[in-house]
């Protein structure tokens, strides 16, 4: 199987990039997974420091991604993203809260 066509692009070098979206597009992924698996604990909807994190993470991956597409719809959206993951941990930090939710009496 040709990758190079199955993706439609000219090069390895392409490729990778294409795979950095794909992995990109997994982090955004796997930070739902873990706010619906941490809220399922709770018994409540919660939103996990580390949803941030991936968010984070998947954020920079995608901006990266816009800037080598050289797309300023995509860019705008990913910064403008980014900027408020950012602002959710620094809040995080400054209150000295983890953002889980203390496990419901049953669940001890």
């Amino acid at each position: 199987m040709d990758l190079l066509a199955l993706f439609n692009v000219d090069t390895a070098s392409e490729l990778l990039w294409v795979m950095l979206g794909f992995a990109a597009q997994a982090m955004f992924g796997l930070r739902f997974i873990v706010q619906w698996l941490s809220s399922e604990r709770a018994g409540k909807s919660v939103v996990p420091v580390a949803f941030w994190h991936f968010s984070v993470l998947g954020g920079v991956m995608m901006l990266s991604y816009a800037v080598y597409r050289w797309d300023p719809v995509f860019m705008l959206g990913q910064a403008m993203g980014l900027a408020v993951y950012f602002r959710n941990l620094w809040l995080i930090s400054r209150s000295g809260d983890d953002g889980e939710a203390p496990l419901p009496p049953s669940s001890r």
